[in-house]
């Protein structure tokens, strides 16, 4: 029966066990209905994917008279010219339906366990790795994550009623690098199953890249080698890669000096560099804004505030918000903040400089650790997304990113510091009144506050000298009922109800 809404109708075909979306004048898309004895991927193994998508990889932000190009079976990360590459996707293919066929499609995979598209990335496999066989494909059925309502702290502490958390860090490792590393490891595992000369993946990682390398690889059977800071990562992060089996190698050095490393080894030994140098992660990564978008009802929001280091996710969300306006599902794209650690911030101080010139700096130790990066590797990437979504740059001191994070968390939220970085960028929008009380506003938090329990302790515990404004330590009471007693009515008096 035809839906009012959406013109697509669908025909379930007992034959081939399927089921077809059509679309009127358009061309159709068969999904996979579940018999009874087969596992998912036997199920996929019967379908298979009749379309003509296809990408490539371009050097980034190429001219139009441009014809260099290489296919996605290449082992390539740079261009001829030694710049960044850019996966670039065949939309007069993708144009030929409509952005209700596309937003159909997408919904009509949610919440479903139909291989590979219960996850959230490879639900849109036709925008992401449209060639690549359902068997290649190594997921956990990451994404979906949650796009939390922060209604408490919206109106506490920044007075709006329209703010929400998009929590990338519920996810399979606990960060939003799952997303862009399900797509890598998958590519690779086609690159090894057509005898490319690929014996490993590497990584310099501050932490969360690390984790979901080692995982997705660890899944697949993949060896995997991580280059790590020598004390610079929290224990849970560093615990990630070694628990799946990784060869991590703790290098006295930092993130800057790890990535130097492992791009000159992957130069000279069959090691895969897993980097966000490498452009497959982007198209995990975008997804994300797709989702955002999706969750929303195909509802643009006014604002999307993204941390940055080595700002492949701003480029990453701006790249699928711009997919989704291009192909019809949406007539505009949000305005893109990039948020950067203080002690970390030369994209800050280029964007301050009126894109003048960028200079990269030392990283100083932060509590944002996965963005203490001075010389990020994505800068050109970064600087297209802002210019082109009217976008902003903001940065936090340790003692802001730490005080966010804290009142966050007492508002039943419990997030990472990068997070605070983010919420530090809205609390300043706001307060200029860049950002209005009313206008919808994202806030992308990246990884889940478990892996930072040290940092939530010492700032709790009045450990970290001058922070502490929020802190909420144990109190110790004596075993006997009455100190309880006292210890309590205080407490109940001092958050009595105010009624007036």
């Amino acid at each position: 029966m035809l839906s009012l809404l959406n013109p697509s109708f669908s025909i379930f075909n007992p034959n081939t066990k399927t089921k077809t979306i059509h679309h009127p004048n358009k061309r159709s898309i068969s999904t996979i209905v579940k018999c009874n004895h087969d596992n998912i991927k036997d199920e996929a193994r019967r379908h298979r994917d009749n379309h003509n998508f296809s990408a490539k990889y371009i050097p980034f932000n190429a001219a139009p008279d441009s014809t260099e190009s290489y296919s996605l079976d290449e082992i390539v990360y740079r261009s001829r010219s030694g710049g960044l590459l850019d996966v670039q996707h065949d939309m007069e293919a993708l144009k030929k339906f409509d952005g209700a066929y596309w937003k159909a499609l997408f919904d009509s995979r949610v919440g479903k366990t139909t291989w590979p598209y219960g996850s959230g990335v490879w639900s849109k496999k036709e925008w992401v790795l449209p060639g690549i066989d359902s068997d290649d494909i190594v997921s956990a059925f990451e994404g979906n994550s949650n796009l939390f309502w922060a209604e408490r702290y919206g109106k506490q502490f920044v007075g709006m009623n329209d703010l929400w958390v998009k929590h990338c860090g519920i996810s399979h490792s606990g960060s939003f690098k799952d997303l862009g590393m399900t797509v890598l490891v998958s590519q690779v595992n086609r690159l090894r199953k057509l005898n490319r000369p690929v014996y490993g993946v590497g990584c310099a990682s501050t932490g969360d890249t690390s984790a979901a390398l080692s995982a997705y690889c660890a899944s697949a059977g993949i060896p995997s080698i991580v280059f790590l800071p020598a004390n610079k990562i929290s224990t849970a992060q560093l615990v990630q890669p070694i628990a799946n089996g990784s060869l991590v190698l703790s290098i006295d050095t930092d993130f800057d000096g790890c990535m130097k490393l492992i791009r000159e080894v992957t130069s000279e030994l069959p090691i895969y560099l897993a980097n966000s140098l490498n452009s497959l992660r982007i198209e995990g990564q975008k997804t994300a804004a797709i989702e955002i978008l999706q969750q929303f009802d195909w509802e643009v929001p006014d604002w999307v505030i993204i941390p940055g280091g080595n700002l492949g996710n701003i480029y990453a969300f701006y790249k699928g918000f711009k997919m989704c306006k291009d192909l019809g599902l949406v007539d505009r794209i949000p305005r893109l903040v990039c948020a950067q650690a203080a002690n970390a911030n030369p994209l800050y101080l280029y964007y301050k400089s009126g894109w003048q010139e960028f200079k990269a700096v030392k990283a100083e130790n932060t509590f944002a650790s996965a963005i203490q990066i001075g010389d990020p590797v994505s800068i050109d990437r970064a600087v297209l997304a802002l210019q082109n979504s009217d976008g902003i740059v903001e940065e936090a001191t340790e003692e802001e990113l730490m005080d966010a994070m804290a009142q966050a968390d007492s508002t039943g939220m419990f997030i990472c510091p990068h997070t605070g970085v983010a919420l530090t960028a809205l609390i300043k929008l706001r307060n200029s009144g860049v950002i209005g009380p009313s206008e919808r506003t994202v806030v992308v938090s990246t990884a889940h506050g478990l892996k930072f329990t040290q940092s939530k302790t010492d700032y709790h515990s009045g450990n970290i000298p001058g922070m502490g404004k929020f802190a909420n330590p144990p109190v110790s009471v004596k075993a006997d009922f009455e100190s309880v007693m006292d210890e309590l009515k205080g407490f109940l008096l001092s958050k009595a109800p105010k009624y007036k």
